[in-house]
């Protein structure tokens, strides 16, 4: 069986009872960065082989994860935070392993956009979640597209770019546009600053920008 499994975002009482249990069960994890799952390992008492996965090695590494599987072996999946899969390694392994006939399972837990949607008061009973948007080439072909979008629209962003993502927004969506942005979830200094795009560009040229952000922005009225 390959297991997929949600790490908390920030707040280690996220951890859920049977992501412990699995992750003491398995023969190995494989882990988006060694160094930043050893202490959330360690603080939960799990001992078990680490082996790195992510995008840079994943294409290489498939073969060999099923080969484990084939023989028997339970391995689990864990990125750096949040669930597998969801803007981070996961999608290739788990397409290959259904391909060949093998087990997964993904458990329940943290993923950062379900609570920055719940808590920024726009609609949720539909929504689109584009994550990262690219970078460079495809980006305003992207945001074209988004103009005509209705429903409420979730981006993941890093902090040196939001000024520039709010500004891009304001132009496409409009500054009136209304939206919410979350960042640090589940940490210490969890805020989220909910107005227009125009109050929100306001808002984080006078305030300090850290952590990671959570983007949600209303979708077009009909």
């Amino acid at each position: 069986m390959l297991y997929l499994v949600p790490t908390p975002i920030g707040n280690l009482e996220d951890m859920t009872f049977r992501a412990i249990r699995i992750l003491k069960e398995v023969d190995l994890i494989l882990a988006e960065d060694t160094r930043t799952s050893a202490p959330l390992l360690k603080h939960f008492g799990i001992e078990k082989r680490v082996f790195a996965h992510h995008q840079h090695n994943e294409h290489k590494a498939v073969a060999e994860i099923i080969k484990f599987l084939k023989e028997g072996q339970n391995i689990a999946l864990i990125s750096d935070a949040g669930t597998p899969a969801i803007s981070d390694p996961g999608f290739l392994l788990v397409r290959e392993v259904i391909k060949e006939g093998l087990d997964v399972q993904c458990l329940p837990g943290a993923t950062a956009f379900v609570p920055a949607l719940v808590n920024s008061g726009l609609p949720n009973d539909r929504f689109c979640f584009e994550g990262f948007l690219p970078v460079k080439k495809g980006r305003q072909t992207r945001m074209k597209q988004l103009t005509e979008e209705k429903r409420t629209m979730i981006f993941y962003e890093s902090p040196h770019r939001i000024l520039k993502t709010i500004d891009e927004f304001i132009t496409y969506f409009g500054a009136e546009r209304q939206a919410s942005i979350s960042r640090e979830l589940s940490k210490l200094y969890e805020e989220t600053v909910r107005g227009s795009l125009q109050d929100l560009k306001l808002h984080f040229e006078s305030h300090p920008i850290k952590g990671e952000f959570v983007f949600c922005v209303a979708g077009l009225e009909d």
